[in-house]
C-alpha cells in the first residue's frame, strides 16, 4: 500500500485550517498524531510519502514531534509498530536545517526526495552504510553478493549493511532481493512507487504491496 500524505492538509484538519507553518511542540504532536492515525488504516506492510510542499516554517520542535518521533516508531525499535517506509518529499532548505538537526541528536536517518526525482540520504548514518545505500540506488536492486561483489566487501559484511539499512527502513526488503525507497517518474512501468491520487512521487523503485 502506498499513501500520499500532505502534510499540511494534515496541520489544517488537526490543528486550524488557517495554519500553513509547523511552529510549536503541540501543533507538532497533533499533526504526528493524526499521521499515526493515517498509518493505523493502510495495512501492516506500506510506503508514506509525506509532501511538505505546502507546508510554511518547520521549526525545531515540530521537526522532533513529527519527524522524530514517526521514526523512533516505526524504523528505531526491535519491534515497531509495523513494517512502514517514508519519503519525504517538497522540503525547503529551511525544513531540511531543522530536520537535520533532530536527526543528529536521535541517530537517526531517512530518505527525501529532490526536486530532480532523485532520492537523497540524509540524518545519521555511517560511511559504510551510506556506500551500500548509493551502490543500491544506483544499481535498481540487489542481493548480499551482488553488493559484495560491486563494493569490494565480504559477502557476511554485506549481508550485516543490508539488514542494518532494512532494519532502519531505507531500503525495501523483498523475496527477490533489496530495493531503494523512492517513488516513480511519471510514465514508468507499474514496477514503481506512486501515491494513491495516482501522481507520481517521483525516482524508481518497488512496488509496496
Amino acid at each position: 500500500m502506498i499513501s500520499h500524505i500532505d502534510v499540511s492538509t494534515v496541520l489544517k484538519r488537526s490543528v486550524c485550517d488557517l495554519y500553513s507553518n509547523l511552529v510549536t511542540r503541540p501543533t507538532g504532536a497533533a499533526v504526528r498524531i493524526g499521521i499515526e492515525h493515517h498509518l493505523d488504516e493502510i495495512g501492516d506492510k506500506s510506503l508514506a510519502v509525506l509532501d511538505f510542499s505546502h507546508v510554511g516554517l518547520l521549526d525545531f520542535s515540530c521537526a522532533d514531534e513529527i519527524v522524530a518521533k514517526l521514526l523512533m516508531q516505526y524504523v528505531s525499535v526491535d519491534i515497531p509498530r509495523r513494517e512502514v517506509y517514508f519519503i519525504f518529499y517538497g522540503m525547503s532548505e529551511s525544513h531540511l536545517d531543522a530536520i537535520e538537526s533532530v536527526l543528529e541528536r536521535h541517530d537517526l536517518a531517512l530518505v527525501t526526495q529532490l526536486a530532480d526525482g532523485a532520492p537523497h540520504l540524509m540524518g545519521h548514518i555511517d560511511g559504510e552504510q551510506r556506500k551500500a545505500w548509493e551502490c543500491i540506488c544506483e544499481m535498481g536492486s540487489a542481493l548480499p553478493a551482488t553488493l559484495a561483489d560491486v563494493s569490494g566487501i565480504s559477502r557476511e559484511a554485506a549481508e550485516r549493511i543490508l539488514e542494518t539499512l532494512w532494519r532502519r527502513r531505507l531500503i525495501i526488503r523483498q523475496e527477490s532481493g533489496y530495493f531503494p525507497v523512492r517513488g516513480a517518474t511519471a510514465g514508468r512501468s507499474p514496477g514503481g512507487l506512486l501515491a494513491d491520487d495516482g501522481a507520481p512521487s517521483g525516482g524508481s523503485g518497488v512496488e509496496v504491496s
